[in-house]
């Protein structure tokens, strides 16, 4: 008989307040929302509240809304934590549009989310694919973006800043057990506990009927992160991203940019120095314990950095 490992995604954020030390008098309010895209799809999301949501997170690639528990616990605000197409309990991307502006597609389903859950948001703060996600809604549609923060991301990422990461996410789609994905997992992520790890894996995998288990964002045969080969040009290694530079020129609105400043970051100096070239009233925080996943390795830090930016 193939053994079942339970998984209630409501049922684990005491573990998160314990790891970190954040006060927890019981389980915060948090519902699973769908959104219909109108062409039979869905999007998902992560309402923490039940007052308008004040804040919207958007992950980054081969992540999910749960990236966030630790980062909403410790705001104890009324905040909105997507799952993007293919991603967590969203249902997969639209048929790629080659017509289409990088990123726009993703923008379009995220901006028809915030519209009926978030359309008030203060501020939207995105993380790797999920920060490049909220430039092309900036540019899309600036009515949603009133602050907008960006987490270890810049349009300047290309295949050799994200190759760690990639070869990752890239590998085994399956793994015959819960131990061997959980092995895999810690080798890729030296600067995480190994309780937020087993956390995160049952967010983000699913245990199919023989037992084994699959990435969500590898379900179905889907190819591994179609978003982010479709965001960098193959030949050159030159991103195709680059045109939310401009995007970011022309934003106009208070832009935080918080950079991870270990090895595992995908951004460069040079980055760094054309995003204040861009934007030149960007406030620019770097977090020294931090690798790429900023939320996931430092979180208070990331919290109190949110708060101060909204407040001021």
């Amino acid at each position: 008989m193939v053994e079942r490992v339970p998984y209630n995604e409501f049922s684990m954020f005491h573990e998160n307040a314990a790891e970190y030390g954040i006060a927890y008098a019981g389980p915060p309010t948090v519902s699973r929302e769908t959104i219909p895209m109108g062409d039979g799809r869905n999007m998902s999301a992560l309402k923490w509240g039940t007052s308008e949501p004040q804040l919207v997170f958007i992950h980054g690639g081969a992540q999910n809304a749960h990236t966030w528990d630790t980062v909403a616990l410790a705001l104890d605000l009324p905040v909105l934590c997507i799952d993007l197409p293919g991603h967590g309990h969203s249902d997969s991307a639209a048929p790629f549009d080659p017509a289409a502006q990088p990123l726009q597609q993703n923008a379009a389903d995220v901006a028809r989310v915030i519209t009926a859950l978030a359309p008030n948001a203060t501020a939207i703060i995105g993380m790797s694919l999920g920060g490049l996600t909220t430039i092309a809604l900036a540019r899309d549609f600036p009515q949603l973006v009133r602050k907008m923060v960006l987490v270890d991301i810049t349009p300047g990422v290309n295949q050799d800043k994200t190759k760690q990461i990639t070869d990752f996410v890239n590998g085994p789609a399956t793994f015959p057990s819960f131990e061997d994905l959980l092995k895999r997992t810690i080798e890729f992520n030296p600067t995480r506990t190994v309780e937020s790890l087993r956390r995160g894996i049952l967010h983000n995998a699913l245990q199919v009927e023989d037992g084994s288990w699959v990435w969500r964002y590898r379900r179905e045969g889907a190819p591994p992160l179609p978003e982010m080969k479709a965001a960098v040009d193959e030949g050159d290694k030159k991103p195709s991203t680059a045109v939310l530079w401009d995007a970011i020129q022309h934003y106009g609105k208070p832009l935080m940019f918080v950079r991870g400043m270990r090895k595992q970051s995908v951004v460069s100096d040079e980055d760094e120095a054309e995003l204040r070239k861009r934007a030149s009233s960007v406030r620019v925080e770097h977090v020294q314990e931090a690798g790429h996943s900023v939320q996931g390795d430092t979180p208070l830090e990331l919290a109190t950095l949110i708060q101060d930016f909204i407040k001021n």
